[in-house]
């Protein structure tokens, strides 16, 4: 994703590089670090431009789009100067990633949901109008449907209903939660519906469901675009018979080139992701270091920030954000207020 704030992060992080040099507590930075994923920094570099509009002397945020999973590792690295203040999230923390926040001395967290979003496959305009089901999907992108090596070539392979085409998907790679949640929703649900052991098994032995359901194969069908979404419509210009995912906010962005596939015969649209009939639908998060919180200069009022702008028509929702429903809204605004941290009994 081409990042709206580049110049101005690459400025801040020199002086961020000298003050992490010094170590120690949180104080020794004079400035907020954010982590993580490519779906949420758009919107997170919306907050820090009105964050730094609004605050005299504030210093520019440093913003880096690594990924949910990269994020994590990075963010739950320890506290102080040298790690994250925030990480941005396309889903849920995941409770080993909270263990190794814990583990080094950063498991005080606060999850805050910023809004909504959904996982939007996409193909060229000039494509074929694929009609998909998340079994559809299972079969073609999963390493090993019904325990054997995935062969599938062409979609008619999986369904004879779809295109004598080959099955070329670009998308997100293995540290993006865009994709953890194309295989943790949309594949995982397929598998449920080939499969009638497989709920019971996930039930039994969460670790074998996943390789069962939720790993994906590498021998080119899935193409791994890197953190970049932009590479993946250029793709899809290049190649209309291929299929892109991404999240639903970039997929707005680039309507005018691509085309949203429904799935299970619902489209992705700003109302089927609010209301949760679209299958890909996914809350989006951001997560904050307590213990950063008086130590960073500008963090609190940077939430706040960021609390004032996800309302249905603020300034992120014109950016592409689906706002969270009032309750949510008023929930997450609430943990920002008094800052109450994350029960990591509620993680997966």
């Amino acid at each position: 994703m081409i990042c709206r704030l580049a110049l101005l992060a690459a400025i801040a992080l020199l002086p961020a590089c000298r003050d992490q040099a010094a170590g120690g507590g949180g104080g020794a930075r004079g400035q907020i670090k954010v982590v993580g994923s490519s779906t949420v920094y758009p919107f997170t570099a919306i907050v820090a431009e009105r964050f730094l509009a609004d605050t005299p002397g504030a210093r520019p945020p440093v913003i880096e789009s690594t990924g949910t999973g990269g994020g994590m590792r990075l963010f739950c690295s320890g506290i102080g100067a040298a790690y994250a203040d925030i990480a941005d999230a396309s889903r849920r923390m995941k409770r080993s990633e909270y263990e190794l926040c814990a583990r080094n001395g950063a498991g005080d967290l606060l999850e805050i949901q910023i809004g909504v979003d959904g996982v939007a496959f996409a193909e060229s305009r000039e494509g074929p109008g694929m009609k998909l089901t998340p079994a559809d999907l299972y079969r073609a992108l999963a390493a090993a449907p019904d325990g054997k090596p995935n062969r599938a070539s062409v979609w008619r392979d999986v369904n004879p209903a779809l295109p004598d085409v080959p099955i070329r998907v670009y998308g997100p790679p293995a540290t993006s939660g865009t994709r953890d949640t194309l295989a943790g929703l949309i594949l995982a649900r397929g598998c449920e519906q080939v499969d009638p052991t497989a709920a019971a098994l996930h039930r039994r032995d969460p670790d074998a469901f996943a390789v069962r359901c939720e790993r994906m194969r590498d021998d080119g069908a899935y193409v791994d675009a890197g953190e970049n979404d932009n590479l993946i419509v250029q793709k899809l210009a290049a190649n209309p018979t291929a299929i892109g995912v991404f999240g639903y906010s970039y997929f707005q962005e680039n309507a005018a080139t691509v085309r949203g596939l429904p799935i299970a015969g619902v489209a992705p649209s700003r109302a089927t992701i609010a209301d949760g009939s679209y299958p890909g639908a996914r809350a989006l998060y951001i997560y904050v270091k307590k213990a950063h919180l008086g130590a960073v200069p500008g963090l609190r009022q940077f939430l706040a920030h960021y609390a004032a702008a996800w309302g249905v028509n603020g300034p992120l929702a014109r950016r592409g954000l689906i706002a969270a429903p009032d309750a949510v809204q008023a929930r997450s605004a609430a943990i920002i207020r008094n800052e109450t941290p994350l029960d990591p009994r509620e993680l997966q």
